[in-house]
């Protein structure tokens, strides 16, 4: 292995963290580094094998047929450096490592894995808080719970809920919307990030997204929905996320509905062969939570 002396491992880090996650923004978040550390790294890495792993695309990079079998080789490699570390690091084999998008995780996971300790004191659950879907074919993330279509490749997508969603909003702001079209008289609050518009709730009611004016923008759900709590406007929520602020009242449905986007939950593992009995014991109970929490009031 004398050939590594010359390639530095945060370069070989830097590729294959770009091409597992399809981008230089999202390795530069999960490395804890600039985008343009990453991509200086990248080019030099490139150098010193004297030949492209990614080419370069107006929208973006894409590995070269070179560079998916380097990528290929590369993930694995990591993958199992990072086992090397967990069994250093004394991790007991009875930890779930759990890869939830940060929204998720902080206003609906954790909130009941109190739940789940107490049902299975013997697993230990691990989150890893990051919106990029990891891959557990190759990395110590034994499961990921992502919002989509289900058309990931290379992992095992098992449907957990559909997506639905409604307008939500502080009981003040609520106080001004008698109708529908009454939104157009409050501020709107929008997700930059979201992948639905207001359109999925307007056109089933006969309205038009065209009637709502400006209001705060952000480029996080929970944000989002923290502003709605905070009577800054109305917001289209996930109903996972604003049904536990309904409860605790910070937050009215000021009209009934809840409509499907046409994204679900899922749960994503490795694909190939049967999961393992700490998987299965939280597949089973994150579908009753998820069924628990989005009944009817």
């Amino acid at each position: 292995m004398k050939e590594l002396n010359r390639i530095q491992l945060k370069g070989l880090r830097a590729i294959e963290a770009a091409g597992r996650l399809g981008g230089l923004r999202a390795a530069a978040e999960e490395l804890g580094v600039t985008i343009g550390a990453v991509s200086q790294q990248i080019q030099k890495t490139e150098q010193q094998l004297g030949r492209p792993v990614f080419d370069r695309l107006p929208k973006g990079i894409r590995p070269t047929p070179l560079g998916e079998e380097i990528l290929h080789h590369l993930t694995s490699g990591m993958a199992k450096l990072a086992a090397a570390v967990a069994l250093a690091e004394g991790r007991s084999q009875d930890t779930l490592t759990v890869s939830v998008a940060p929204v998720f995780a902080g206003k609906w996971l954790v909130w009941r894995l109190n739940r789940f300790n107490e049902q299975y004191p013997n697993i230990r659950i691990r989150i890893d808080a990051n919106s990029a879907l990891a891959d557990p074919n190759f990395s110590d993330v034994d499961v990921c719970i992502r919002v989509g279509h289900g058309d990931w490749a290379g992992v095992q997508a098992t449907k957990l809920l559909d997506h639905r969603v409604f307008p939500v909003c502080s009981p003040a702001v609520g106080k001004h919307l008698k109708n529908p079209r009454n939104f157009a008289d409050v501020p709107i609050i929008r997700d930059t990030e979201a992948m639905f518009d207001w359109d999925v709730w307007l056109g089933p009611n006969e309205l038009d997204s065209a009637m709502l004016g400006d209001g705060p923008v952000f480029s996080d759900a929970s944000l989002c929905l923290d502003a709605a709590i905070a009577g800054q406007g109305a917001f289209l929520a996930w109903e996972t996320l604003a049904n536990d602020a309904i409860r605790m009242d910070q937050l009215i449905a000021p009209f009934p509905g809840r409509y499907r986007t046409g994204l679900s939950y899922w749960l994503v593992t490795g694909r190939g062969g049967a999961p393992n009995p700490h998987i299965r014991a939280f597949h089973a109970w994150l579908e009753k939570e998820l069924s628990i929490s989005v009944a009817a009031d």
